[in-house]
């Protein structure tokens, strides 16, 4: 698609979200993973999406918390908020999802984008999953494609395929508000890796200049921040206009040729995300854990000498 034609789709995107009430937006930040999960509800309804979950597990013991879950359930049930949606930008390679979690005791559908599968695929050769392990992406409730429309009661939403970090990212745009995963961080902090299998520099330049077409007030929601050097506070929340003047990596002015040169020797340096292994083939599975053997323990698997 050109780039007239991304600036005509993204002015009707805002557009047709607009015409809807602006969304209550409330962000959950996890700092042992540096992650930030939303809430995102609609005034008038009352309904909600619940987005990027995080369930914490420490790899030394081998333990699991659901103290960051519980946390949006108490908000989801202080505000009286019903659940339709528990949406997931991607498979997540730094945190558990706590979506299944979630799902049990406020319900909703659990989402993502459609090239979740070859996610699936990959991963499900690393991991040995066997055959039972589904690569169609059925583990999830609802697959979407590029440009899907859904609700959040009368909030108009919109599906963007923004692939590059993973080949499976998707970004949500809701009223004056997007949702775009591990594509950007702050501009002070930069872009996403895309070293990971099925990733792609060129491919995560161009979804990030997709998203930037969007108006330049339009906030952006981030998944994690890790506070770049000289600032003091975590922020996760930006706009377009701030990420096309200000962005370290990818500003107005950089091309896509200076930005993978950047991009992979950035990668380069980089060591794998402390919970990848873990976090990883429990979201491929859309947040489930193993089932238990036949002594009722459940266990992950740590495949040698991989990465």
């Amino acid at each position: 698609m050109s780039l007239d034609s991304h600036i005509e789709q993204a002015a009707g995107i805002i557009a047709a979200a607009r015409s809807s009430e602006t969304a209550d937006i409330r962000a959950f930040f996890d700092e042992p993973t540096n992650s930030v999960s939303y809430v995102v509800s609609d005034p008038a309804t009352r309904r909600a999406a619940i987005i990027d979950s995080v369930l914490h597990f420490d790899p030394a013991s081998g333990r699991t918390d659901k103290a960051p879950a519980d946390a949006i359930v108490a908000y989801v049930r202080e505000h009286e908020l019903t659940v339709e949606w528990l949406l997931e930008t991607h498979v997540h390679a730094d945190h558990l999802s706590a979506a299944p979690y979630l799902q049990g005791i406020v319900g909703g559908q659990l989402a993502i984008g459609r090239a979740i599968t070859r996610v699936q695929d990959a991963f499900g050769k690393m991991f040995n999953a066997g055959s039972e392990f589904a690569r169609d992406g059925s583990d999830f409730d609802r697959l979407f494609d590029d440009g899907d429309r859904f609700a959040i009661g009368d909030l108009a939403c919109t599906v963007l395929h923004v692939p590059g970090h993973t080949p499976a990212d998707v970004a949500f745009v809701i009223g004056d508000a997007a949702f775009v995963g591990d594509t950007l961080f702050m501009p002070d902090y930069g872009t996403a890796r895309a070293d990971f299998p099925g990733g792609d520099a060129g491919e995560l330049f161009r979804s990030i200049r997709r998203l930037l077409t969007l108006p330049n007030e339009t906030r952006l929601f981030l998944c994690h921040d890790y506070k770049a050097p000289g600032r003091e506070e975590f922020v996760w929340e930006t706009t377009v206009g701030a990420q096309r003047t200000g962005n370290v990596h990818v500003r107005d002015g950089i091309d896509e040729e200076a930005f993978v040169t950047m991009r992979l020797a950035r990668d380069a340096t980089l060591s794998a995300p402390r919970l990848m292994l873990p976090s990883i083939q429990v979201n491929m599975r859309a947040g489930k854990l193993p089932e238990p053997e036949a002594n009722g323990t459940r266990y992950l698997r740590i495949p040698l000498d991989s990465f």
